[in-house]
């Protein structure tokens, strides 16, 4: 078994919604059956692996198919919450497509690495360490995965189904797309304040604000030295806090000291994390309450981690009891935490005159740290029902104050069902990005959705972020078809980012060029801040690549599918594959949003059903069948009639006289009005109003600005050029229909091919010329790619064998030599269709040449 071609699919792709590491996996004949005697060793080395048979029913399971069900119960038995997995047989012998869930890339990559491993073993009979892979995969999980704080809302984000993206491997996150995006990092929203962050990391300034708001605080201030430390300790009184000025999670921090050697000790701890603050201790419970917005959201009574002696066991035997809880962990995984035995710990044994392997008498509650952090084994008690609502009022004041809409408040008292005042109880510290896991997930009591209520806080009344995002997608017209609904909902007034196979617009500002049409484009689109709606050509390659950018699209259009796009490449190699492949943006369309399909091509038509939103049909003729049983449903349709272009839904009906419409040429050019037709359905379907469409329409030009490689028309010496990217049968067929409309006394072609496509499909495209043209001048290309010199020029010539029309052919080397050629045959009254490689080269030399003619 050989494992090859691994991808991660980090969006919607072709297999499923879910995110999935596939992988090409080749078996020899004898591993294309799994036979029993290795299932068998399979099950001994990993039970929980589960039935392993064939994707459909009938389908005999092999040795591939064993990959991929380990790989996705390895994830499983690893923790993960993953449930998709999916093997199919391609058209070589042997050779499987597999695809598996995953949560985090890293960790589905190691998976099918380890899963790999498991199954030479199998193979081979040899040994395999299942609890090392096990444990090698949870702590991979454990240190990529999101925080429980940023976790939880993530989570709430996703059930409000607002998108999100994690942008570093730590806890930034945005949510939301372009101008509707929102960040946090951690629990620390994007609206939080830089000042309000130092003014809390500052101890002291942060008790002289809150005892200016009448907040209650504990006595004390920063200390020079220890003797000056020391000094502070005795104007307010033992038993004395010390800690850092400017610290975090607890680090240096010493309660309770009431001795000069245990002062001391504890100055050296703080001081290795800067300045000193001595505060007067207040006696009670350690409480964090959580403030979001002006709203007390949560409140937890904390304990830091201890045992509790039983007159038998040591200190490090009832460590190691609590430890076996079942409910603690490493990390964060656990609602509880293992506690740590280390150094500090058994520094804060000796405070207490123990050891290690002392037994303390029973019912007596050995402390093994200052701090009550979860993180070191703490634990959490839910309290936020019992707050008193003088307490409430006096936390919310104390994160006002400061300026923070995400707060921590550390409160130390007897009890939260009281007044601070009453009971000498104070606001020891103010904390920004605070911890959540304590509220989401506490040792007691009821957890709380503090993750939903940030949430709110950020997108409030509803708001789930998104901008409208239309995906384009099909064999032709995908370019165009983008850059003119583009240009309709600027029409709007909205700033628009699009992607096309020339670069990436943003507002109207190229920002990157070359093919952009994958998803990294499309992503770096969503993330811009200056974009109200967003474009994007989705070609197959980012498709079977990466899988979509986004999760749901509000509009999907599909243009028409031919036979020659692609096919052959990729496990692609029928046109009903193709189908399934393009598909995918129509199933992930929003409920509430649309599929703009092509009436007049059945494979597109085939996919209405697939999508969860509603459909527009468009076609050139009124009486396609599928448009038409549609129009009499009362539902959305676009097509032409009587020289105009005509939207209807029910009694609603729009016109727009295609003289009005450029692209069109008066509705001579039909693929560029099915094109316009196209465009038209998306931007009705994003509220575009028919005003701003007719003027969209109307200032939309086909020159090398608007539609770059599209259809260019130019004069030169009285004849006329046409400059088209068409690479494929059915654009050299639609675009041979179009110049039929146009007159000429001679008609001249120049074309090359595309390596990667196939022998046919090659070959197919000058049999069309052939029907068409007086002249043909053939031309190699830039990039043969993969194709040996000559090759491709010897297929066109093929193609041309036995052509009813063509008279004169011609093979040139390189294209701006083949274009002078053609020039040169040139009359007025001729026509020339240049099918350009190199888009912006082969335009910009063209437009020299026909301002040099002048």
């Amino acid at each position: 078994m050989e494992v090859s071609r691994i991808r991660a699919l980090r969006g919607p792709n072709l297999w499923s919604r879910h995110t999935a590491i596939e992988a090409i996996v080749t078996c020899p004949a004898a591993e294309c059956t799994l036979s029993p005697t290795v299932e068998q060793q399979l099950r001994r080395i990993f039970p929980e692996v589960g039935p392993i048979e064939g994707s459909r029913p009938g389908q005999i399971a092999s040795m591939a198919h064993a990959l991929e069900k380990v790989t996705l119960g390895l994830q499983s038995q690893a923790g993960c919450p993953v449930t998709f997995s999916r093997t199919t047989p391609t058209e070589v012998a042997g050779t499987y497509q597999v695809a598996v869930e995953y949560t985090e890339e890293s960790v589905g990559r190691l998976a099918l690495e380890l899963a790999e491993k498991l199954c030479q073993a199998a193979l081979t009979g040899q040994a395999f360490d299942l609890s090392a892979a096990l444990a090698q995969l949870h702590e991979l999980d454990e240190d990529d995965r999101l925080g429980p704080s940023t976790g939880s809302i993530v989570d709430a984000a996703v059930a409000r189904g607002i998108p999100f993206r994690r942008l570093t491997q730590g806890s930034l996150v945005q949510f939301g797309w372009g101008s509707k995006q929102r960040r946090i990092q951690a629990a620390e929203i994007d609206s939080t304040s830089a000042i309000a962050e130092s003014i809390a990391q500052d101890k002291d300034l942060t008790k002289s604000l809150l005892h200016a708001a009448g907040v209650p605080v504990p006595l004390g201030r920063p200390a020079t030295s220890l003797a000056d430390a020391w000094s502070v300790a005795q104007d307010i009184g033992l038993p004395v806090v010390v800690k850092p000025q400017d610290g975090n999670q607890g680090k240096g921090v010493t309660v309770n000291i009431t001795e000069r050697e245990a002062f001391d000790n504890a100055y050296k701890t703080a001081e290795r994390y800067g300045t000193v603050m001595v505060e007067k201790y207040l006696p009670g419970h350690d409480y964090r309450l959580l403030v979001v917005g002006d709203k007390l959201v949560a409140a937890a009574r904390r304990e830091p981690p201890l045992v509790v002696g039983d007159g038998t066991h040591t200190v490090r035997q009832l460590v190691d009891q609590v430890n076996a809880d079942p409910r603690r962990g490493v990390g964060h995984a656990t609602s509880l935490t293992k506690i740590r035995f280390d150094d500090i710990a058994i520094g804060r044994l000796h405070e207490q005159g123990l050891e290690p392997e002392s037994v303390p008498e029973k019912g007596r509650r050995v402390i093994l740290r200052n701090n009550a952090n979860l993180s070191t084994g703490g634990t959490a008690t839910d309290v936020t029902d019992e707050v008193h609502p003088e307490v409430t009022a006096r936390v919310v004041a104390a994160a006002q104050m400061v300026g923070l809409d995400i707060c921590g408040v550390d409160v130390v008292c007897e009890s939260v069902q009281r007044p601070l005042e009453e009971q000498h109880g104070g606001i020891v510290e103010v904390n920004a990005a605070p911890g959540l896991r304590m509220h989401v997930t506490p040792s007691y009591g009821k957890g709380r959705d503090v993750g939903q209520v940030v949430i709110d806080q950020m997108f409030p009344n509803g708001e789930n972020g998104r901008i409208p995002v239309i995906a384009v997608t099909g064999t032709n017209g995908k370019t165009t078809t983008v850059r003119l609904t583009a240009h309709l909902i600027k029409a709007q007034g909205l700033r628009v980012g699009m992607t096309n196979t020339d670069g990436v617009y943003v507002n109207g500002r190229q920002t990157d060029s070359g093919d952009c049409s994958g998803p990294r484009s499309a992503r770096n689109v969503l993330m811009h801040p200056e974009v109200d709606a967003a474009v994007f050509e989705t070609a197959r390659g980012g498709l079977l690549r990466e899988g979509l950018a986004f999760d749901r699209c509000k509009v999907a259009i599909v243009t028409n599918l031919g036979a020659g796009d692609h096919l052959g490449l990729n496990y692609i190699t029928t046109l009903e594959d193709l189908s399934v492949l393009k598909r995918v943006i129509v199933l992930n369309v929003e409920r509430d949003g649309m599929a703009v399909l092509n009436a007049a091509d059945p494979a597109v038509v085939a996919m209405a059903p697939h999508c969860p939103g509603d459909v527009t049909f468009f076609a050139l003729d009124v009486n396609q069948p599928a448009l038409a049983a549609h129009r009499a449903q009362g539902k959305r349709v676009i097509f032409v009639d009587d020289g105009a272009i005509v939207a209807q839904k029910g009694k609603q009906i729009f016109r727009i006289p295609l003289s009005q419409v450029p692209l069109t040429r008066g509705g001579q050019i039909g693929f560029q009005t099915e094109n316009v037709l196209a465009a038209m359905g998306a931007a009705w379907a994003v509220g575009v109003t028919w005003d701003a469409i007719a003027q969209g329409l109307a200032t939309f030009i086909s020159d090398i600005q608007g539609v770059p490689g599209r259809f260019n028309v130019f004069d030169y010496k009285g004849a006329t050029l046409i400059a088209d990217y068409g690479h494929n049968p059915d654009a050299i067929q639609a675009l041979v229909s179009a110049v039929d409309n146009m007159p000429a006394k001679k008609r001249v072609a120049v074309i090359s091919g595309a390596g990667d496509r196939r022998d046919e499909d090659i070959r197919d495209q000058t049999k069309i010329l052939g029907q068409a043209f007086d002249d043909v001048v053939l031309y190699q290309d830039a990039c043969q790619r993969g194709r040996a010199d000559g090759e491709v020029v010897a297929l066109l010539r093929q193609g041309l064998e036995g052509a009813s029309r063509t008279r004169h052919v011609e093979a040139i080397q390189g294209e701006f030599n083949a274009i002078d050629t053609a020039l040169a045959r040139l009359s007025a009254g001729d026509l020339c269709l240049i099918l350009i490689d190199q888009v912006e080269e082969a335009l910009a030399y063209i437009t020299e040449k026909v301002k040099a003619s002048v």
